[in-house]
């Protein structure tokens, strides 16, 4: 259990220095030491594998393999010195390169003292991974021997069979008992979360809110997301005050998971409450796909209702109650056909309305909400083929095939990160950084309907794909976005593992960084769904009165 092969910890040495390159989000020790074991086991077995078929396809028959007594000690004196001191040397740039992309997102960087403490997590978790593996090897070979002796089969017959019955053990293991036992712990945490009611919300009495006296959804049903929702927002009287003319009590739709006992019904309900609070009135109707818990980010609505004083209804749905990164692991599929349903049932009866008398027809999705979204449209001309004004995406997963069509096809010369396509004719891309990217990308002629993306360049949940285990991405052979760290490589397995984990730490960076989208939510709709005569000046007072609501911070 203590022996290690000596290939294996040069390769397992190379790829933990690997992985102490930056990323797309700063990374404190701790994460670091997680992310440089899991790329050191994997070097490990990396190593482990090739110094088997190179002996077994050109050293074992070499006569002069193996060397000397003295000059094999000496190779292998040379890997038990180097490697480790390859690693604590890498560790010193590392905490000036994370000192270098925490500047970007305006945060302090780590230390380098406190940072070498990474080296001992990373030992210390993949002595515990290899530890599993040499168990598990154990037990193959135990099972082989017992087949060789009980039946007499050939020694490789026997590894193989032995080798099966362990991985088809541990995959009924992992998926049979690990899996469910994850997702039966998540439902057991955040089910009751989704039954509470955060401090300071209370019942919605304007009729134009679900869960309201005169609503046919009630109250209790809405789950916590969606009464943070219908009960948030600005009052008649603020955005009176805020548009100095006379404001509307904005509708606000909602159906929780608990609202009726299937998606139909759901569908029927939403229907129903669009009707009775006589959204079809409004001078703007928007979709809401939702993220996993039911969220409806408040930047997003309560800035399009100051931008209208009140006169929008905005609709969406529960779907599930975990987070959005259970969901998206657990069931993507799930997400996809609730926000198809939800976008099928609401544009349906929008275009049932008297055409001189239907609201602009406006779609917005933030991450596993935007991927909810996009999987309503098999191309992009059935965004207008389907009577939308405006679509605001904003953090797309890098899994949304509308995205990743539009990206792969966008024109030549553009870049990745902030791509065109058809010359902007339709849809456009901003790295949201700064509100005058945004205003910029969204520059006249622009005639609609409109389509916009913001995504970030330093946000893992827009890049993250499986193709980084072995492809470079076009976006990291570019110049790099404003917050994207310049010293940033591609390497084969060690990226994909670097971003996978800064998913985990998108939204806890400030705003305008990662996958806080912050206020630029904002100038998004200034973009694409700007009342008549709107300017900068407004979207300025807008911004003002956003920052001052306590219910819009991220």
């Amino acid at each position: 259990m203590l022996r290690l092969d000596f290939v294996g910890v040069a390769f397992g040495a190379l790829l933990f220095c690997l992985s102490l390159t930056p990323s797309l989000l700063p990374r404190d020790w701790l994460f670091q030491g997680l992310i440089g074991a899991i790329n050191a086991v994997i070097g490990y077995a990396l190593g482990v594998g090739i110094g088997a078929v190179v002996h077994r396809l050109v050293l074992r028959n070499a006569t002069w393999w193996p060397p000397p007594p003295p000059v094999l000690r000496a190779l292998k004196a040379t890997v038990v010195i180097v490697a480790p001191i390859a690693c604590v040397g890498m560790l010193i740039p590392a905490a000036s390169w994370q000192r270098q992309v925490s500047a970007l997102m305006e945060l302090p960087g780590p230390g380098t003292a406190g940072y070498l403490r990474t080296l001992l997590v990373a030992a210390g978790a993949a002595a515990a991974a290899i530890a599993v593996a040499r168990v598990l090897i154990d037990v193959t070979k135990a099972l082989s021997r017992m087949l060789i002796r009980r039946w007499h089969l050939h020694s490789e017959v026997a590894l193989f069979i032995g080798t099966a019955i362990v991985v088809v053990l541990g995959v009924t293991l992992i998926n049979g008992v690990l899996v469910r036992g994850f997702f039966l712990g998540a439902n057991t945490v955040f089910e009751p979360r989704n039954n509470a009611t955060d401090p300071g919300v209370s019942r919605p009495m304007a009729p134009q809110r679900s869960g309201s006296p005169e609503s046919l959804v009630s109250w209790d049903g809405l789950g916590r997301q969606g009464r943070n929702f219908v009960a948030g927002g600005p009052s008649v009287d603020e955005l009176t005050a805020l548009t100095g003319r006379e404001a509307k009590e904005p509708i606000r739709v909602y159906a929780g998971l608990h609202s009726a006992d299937d998606a139909d019904e759901r569908m029927a309900l939403l229907v129903k409450e669009l009707e009775r609070t006589r959204a079809a009135e409004r001078e703007v109707l928007v979709i809401v796909p939702t993220t996993g818990t039911g969220w409806i980010n408040p930047v997003a609505a309560d800035s399009l209702e100051m931008m209208y004083g009140g006169d929008t209804a905005i609709v969406g749905v529960q779907y599930s109650y975990l987070p959005s990164w259970i969901s998206f692991l657990g069931d993507e599929e799930k997400s996809l056909a609730a926000g198809r349903a939800l976008i099928d049932t609401v544009q349906g009866w929008w275009q049932d309305l008297p055409v001189a008398h239907r609201p602009k027809l406006a779609l917005y999705g933030e991450s596993l909400g935007s991927l909810a979204g996009q999987g309503a449209f098999d191309w992009l001309p059935d965004v207008a083929d389907r009577g939308f004004d405006a679509v605001l995406w904003v953090g797309p997963p890098n899994a949304s095939r509308l995205w990743r069509e539009l990206e792969a096809r966008r024109d030549p010369g553009t870049p990745a990160v902030e791509p065109r396509y058809d010359n902007g004719r339709t849809v456009r891309f901003s790295q949201a950084t700064d509100p005058a990217d945004i205003a910029e990308v969204a520059a006249p002629p622009w005639p609609g309907p409109r389509v916009l993306y913001l995504q970030h360049a330093s946000d893992p949940v827009v890049w993250w794909s499986p193709d980084l285990l072995f492809s470079q991405p076009d976006w990291l052979t570019e110049t790099p976005g404003p917050d994207r760290s310049a010293s940033m490589r591609w390497y084969p397995i060690v990226t994909f593992w670097q971003v996978a984990f800064d998913i985990t730490n998108g939204e806890a960076v400030p705003e305008r960084h990662g996958h806080n989208y912050g206020d630029t939510i904002l100038d998004g709709w200034a973009a694409v769904l700007p009342p008549d005569g709107w300017d900068s000046a407004d979207t300025e007072r807008i911004r003002a009165a956003l920052r001052a609501e306590p219910d819009t911070v991220p």
